[in-house]
């Protein structure tokens, strides 16, 4: 049996690397983007759609093609940076629509197909910033950390039907997203130093990060597996630093975290 999976964000970076690896593992793969004409170097086999998960239109619109989706990986988001008494309101809930509000809603059209069906699988991707907060991502870490609560709440209702929800939260990641990042920050802001400091760390860590395929082969180990676990993390030194966050004082993996960007705190 063939099953089919749903991959957002599959124009590039982790969307499309995942997209690729479930075509090689015999999936029948649709991959969204928000303009499918403009993909200069498309997955071949990849049934491409476009999708706006900022257009609550858009996404009601994918309901028809949820109804027989099998595996649903939510990865489509942005990222954002400022200081949190700077966020302009409606740059946040820009964010939250597209990487919380439009993947909730993508899960809640695709479960009943699933649930009927006796099997399902929807991967939340993440953040490992959202199990380790950084300064001046407020934001962006609420977003994923949403997703994560979604996904570890919601198992427990799906899971006695075959539907299992996981996330998957990638530390630094070599894609590029350094260039997409929204940035907010006043003129003459206070946290002007600091927030610059974090930044120049933050684009260095990617740069030196992991690839997306290997998040890709972490997202496809998590769907294949029987039942797969609440939380798969990969890179930043993931099971190094999970391990430690278990046995030292929360304060003491909050200063390390932030250290490693730069910032003294």
């Amino acid at each position: 049996m063939t099953r089919t999976a749903l991959v957002t964000g599959a124009s590039s970076g982790i969307g499309k690397a995942t997209a690729a690896a479930l075509m090689e593992r015999g999936y029948r793969v649709i991959g969204t983007s928000r303009s499918p004409g403009r993909i200069t170097d498309p997955v071949a086999g990849v049934d491409y759609v476009a999708l706006d998960l900022a257009d609550p239109a858009s996404v009601e619109g994918m309901a028809a093609q949820l109804g027989a989706v099998d595996v649903l990986i939510n990865n489509a988001g942005e990222s954002q940076s400022g200081p949190l008494e700077e966020l302009p309101a409606e740059a946040v809930e820009r964010l939250f629509r597209v990487n919380v509000f439009g993947a909730l809603r993508l899960t809640q059209l695709a479960l009943p197909g699933m649930r009927e069906r006796g099997y399902g699988r929807v991967i939340m991707v993440g953040s490992m910033l959202a199990s380790f907060p950084l300064a001046y991502r407020s934001s962006y870490v609420a977003s994923k950390a949403a997703l994560k609560g979604f996904a570890d709440a919601g198992r427990q209702e799906l899971s006695p039907f075959g539907v299992w929800l996981t996330t998957v939260e990638p530390g630094s990641i070599a894609t590029g997203i350094s260039d997409r990042r929204t940035k907010y920050v006043a003129a003459d802001s206070p946290h002007q130093d600091d927030f610059e400091t974090m930044l120049a760390a933050l684009d260095r860590n990617e740069r030196a990060g992991i690839t997306a395929g290997r998040v890709a082969a972490t997202i496809v180990k998590a769907v294949e597996a029987n039942p797969p676990k609440p939380l798969y993390a990969v890179g930043s030194n993931a099971p190094l630093v999970f391990g430690l966050r278990r046995i030292v004082p929360a304060t003491l993996v909050e200063k390390l975290t932030h250290r490693r960007h730069n910032l003294k705190r």
